[in-house]
């Protein structure tokens, strides 16, 4: 089965086109920067797109498997520091998840042979900011930026669904990599003896494992029942504070050092709310179906990213 994954040059393309080259699939990455597509795993290949239209691409959606659309701008920038959004910054990230959708879109409306199905990144944000009670699919999304952001970003590939094609959304929580990404940042200051957590540390945060989430993409491709809104998100999240010495027992380093709210607004503004605000993110539909996590708890999979 050919599986075609737009983005599939970052952290989690790359991964999920591993496990899904490993597993005998047809894999064909999409990519704007054909260098960023070196060293892509064996059994991979890359083709070049504008990120907008299915100009070049379009014909491998002709009886594909899966399409799984994760293009998009990156939050926090390519910086290890995040970068601030600005008024065009916003709309640049807007606007590269509006054109990777209309681009799936239409690349499956001129399939004379529609794909199985087509797989719709997404994030748990969509959900805003929020408090200590569990947060499932069928919550009501937010009204702050990264709520707005993934509504419209979910609604790029819903034609589809009008032309017979499943689709699953995927509303990804914090992937844990060692490969690089949010933990790569987490564990510095811990690194540096000044590790902690941000601000007051009480909103929860929703992490998965790496090795979770391409499971669950896998699995949402695979499960011919999978269609709708899930959570990927590992069952049991913590808050930021629990999570914070959860790195630094990882690590045998102390956690003592919170970084204050203000200090993170002052230097990053809005942004800074991808780690002062969160939710209680849980996967109930992915349980449902039968999906079992090889991660559930955060200091086994913490273990295994730092010691290994």
């Amino acid at each position: 089965m050919r599986v075609i994954i737009t983005g599939g040059t970052g952290l989690i393309g790359r991964a999920l086109a591993a496990d899904l080259a490993g597993a005998g699939y047809e894999v064909v990455v999409l990519s704007r920067n054909p260098a960023r597509a070196a060293g892509l795993p064996a059994g991979v290949r890359a083709e070049r797109w504008d990120g907008r239209t299915a100009q070049g691409w379009g014909g491998l959606a002709d009886a594909a498997g899966a399409i799984v659309n994760l293009a998009g701008e990156n939050l926090a920038g390519e910086g290890f520091l995040p970068a601030r959004w600005t008024r065009e910054r916003k709309a640049m990230i807007l606007k590269s998840r509006l054109d990777a959708g209309a681009a799936v879109v239409e690349a499956v409306t001129a399939a004379a042979i529609r794909p199985g199905v087509v797989i719709q990144s997404s994030g748990v944000g969509i959900y805003g900011p929020l408090g200590d009670a569990p947060v499932t699919e069928d919550r009501q999304p937010g009204a702050d930026f990264l709520a707005r952001l993934a509504v419209q970003w979910e609604a790029s590939t819903a034609a589809v669904e009008g032309l017979g094609v499943r689709r699953a959304v995927a509303r990804t929580g914090v992937v844990l990599s060692k490969a690089g990404g949010a933990l790569t940042r987490m564990t510095l200051p811990f690194k540096l003896f000044a590790g902690g957590w941000f601000g007051s540390g009480r909103p929860y945060l929703s992490w998965i494992h790496m090795a979770d989430e391409v499971a669950a993409l896998r699995f949402l491709i695979e499960t011919p029942g999978a269609a709708g809104a899930f959570n990927l998100t590992a069952p049991q999240p913590l808050t930021g504070r629990e999570f914070g010495q959860a790195i630094g027992r990882a690590l045998g380093r102390p956690a003592y050092l919170p970084a204050p709210a203000f200090a993170l607004r002052l230097a990053f503004g809005e942004v800074a709310t991808t780690v002062l605000d969160g939710q209680r993110a849980v996967p109930q539909r992915l349980l449902d179906l039968g999906f079992r996590f090889r991660f559930p708890d955060a200091e086994p999979a913490l273990l295994d990213l730092l010691k290994s």
